[in-house]
């Protein structure tokens, strides 16, 4: 038997003309789910371990992420099988 997960139903946009590179939002996510881009901006390379906390969102100083709800699972979690 397979022990369920619960994936978060959400994506995170990142504006990558507004950020400016400071790291700010690698260093505050608690699951990297965030990291830096060859070129400098902040990229999303573990959305499967966002637990929707909104920190990357709350301390960006230039307002380029955002953590988008998908409506239409009303923030409810879904189990996936693994």
């Amino acid at each position: 038997m397979a022990i369920p997960a619960q994936k978060p139903c959400m994506e995170i946009a990142v504006k990558n003309e507004w950020c400016k590179g400071c790291g700010i939002c690698v260093d505050f996510c608690p699951k990297n789910v965030l990291a830096m881009s060859e070129d400098k901006k902040a990229c999303v390379v573990h959305s499967e371990n966002c637990v929707a906390c909104n920190k990357c969102e709350l301390y960006c100083p230039d307002f380029a992420i955002h953590v988008i709800p998908q409506p239409e699972r009303n923030w409810k979690y879904e189990t996936v099988a693994r």
